[in-house]
């Protein structure tokens, strides 16, 4: 049974390397992580950038270094090319005894007052352990946007697996190879299995692929897993209703876009809308989903945290199974 199972697997890994819209499907997850790294900074990053001549004086390049992004060049003439750019970069450069700073002219007046501030203090010599300021922080030491952009594309990840197994389905079905199950040793339970297993590996590879590209990796990788793939049956299930409804496969992809409705609610919900109300979106089991991993990703969940939230999305997931395992019998015993 195990060796059917695994054969009708390794079909479907075989036959998704094939088409370009399976292969996307496969590398989402790589390709979102790499976006979230180019798109969101550090919270601690700043956007202050500085063109310093290089060997000039590298004790002022040390001490602007705590402060803005330093960059080096070889002359004044190569500081002032980069100023010139599109970007704002904004030259520190030398003149007699002093120092001038160099703009295009269309930069905010905030920041360069803010260099002008930087280059005042380092030549007065203020040191941060000079100043009476105190800083007082809320323990975020995880910069809010990028862990809300990983949570995303995890939760993303876990759908991704039911498009996959919606559109295996609808080539199956055009293979006629659904119909052949019921002559053929392997029974509609082991076909099942087999064509779940394309649609819980990439959850799973998915899954450690974003956080590991995104600089997540000392988080519980065993609690996120356990959130996911809990997550992924609901994927599952609508994955095989989607393909034995749909005859096409762009058809049956576009179809199960609509799942990303209400993830964008429970999204939104979890992150803009107050305690008292987030009630109203208990039945969505990417709610859950969305709060176990940003617990986990915030490096604050409990394993009693996490069980609980796993235990009410497989109940909600068997109830959906309820309503859905009736139509995925009839799909099966038609096509």
């Amino acid at each position: 049974m195990l060796k059917k199972i695994w054969a009708v697997a390794i079909r479907d890994f075989k036959v998704n390397t094939r088409e370009l819209i399976t292969v996307y499907i496969i590398l989402a997850p790589i390709i979102l992580a790499l976006v979230i790294n180019a798109l969101s900074p550090s919270i601690n990053d700043t956007t202050v950038k500085l063109a310093l001549i290089e060997d000039d004086n590298p004790t002022q390049v040390e001490y602007l270094e705590n402060f803005a992004r330093v960059s080096l060049y070889k002359d004044i003439e190569s500081i002032t090319e980069r100023v010139e750019r599109r970007d704002n970069y904004i030259g520190i450069v030398p003149e007699g005894d002093g120092y001038y700073i160099l703009t295009q002219g269309n930069e905010s007046v905030r920041v360069v007052d803010f260099v002008k501030a930087l280059q005042s203090l380092y030549v007065l010599e203020a040191n941060i352990e000079d100043s009476t300021a105190e800083i007082i922080d809320f323990g975020r030491e995880i910069p809010p946007l990028k862990k809300m952009l990983v949570n995303i594309s995890i939760l993303f990840a876990s759908v991704l697996g039911g498009m996959l197994i919606a559109i295996n389905i609808v080539e199956e079905k055009g293979d006629n190879t659904i119909s052949a199950v019921n002559v053929t040793p392997i029974s509609r339970l082991g076909f099942v299995l087999g064509k779940s297993m394309i649609g819980l590996f990439l959850p799973i590879y998915g899954s450690i692929a974003i956080i590991l590209i995104t600089g997540f990796g000392g988080i519980n990788v065993w609690q996120m897993l356990m959130v996911v793939l809990s997550a992924s049956l609901l994927s599952l299930l609508i994955g095989f209703v989607e393909g034995l409804a749909n005859d096409d496969m762009m058809t049956a992809a576009a179809s199960f876009k609509m799942i990303f409705l209400p993830i964008a609610g429970a999204i939104a919900v979890a992150e803009a809308v107050s305690e008292k109300w987030q009630w109203t979106v208990w039945w969505m089991p990417y709610y859950w989903t969305y709060k176990g991993n940003d617990a986990v990703l915030s490096s604050s969940a409990t394993w009693p945290q996490i069980l609980l939230y796993t235990g009410i999305i497989l109940v909600l997931c068997a109830l959906v199974y309820v309503v859905l395992a009736p139509k995925i019998k009839s799909g099966l015993s038609k096509s």
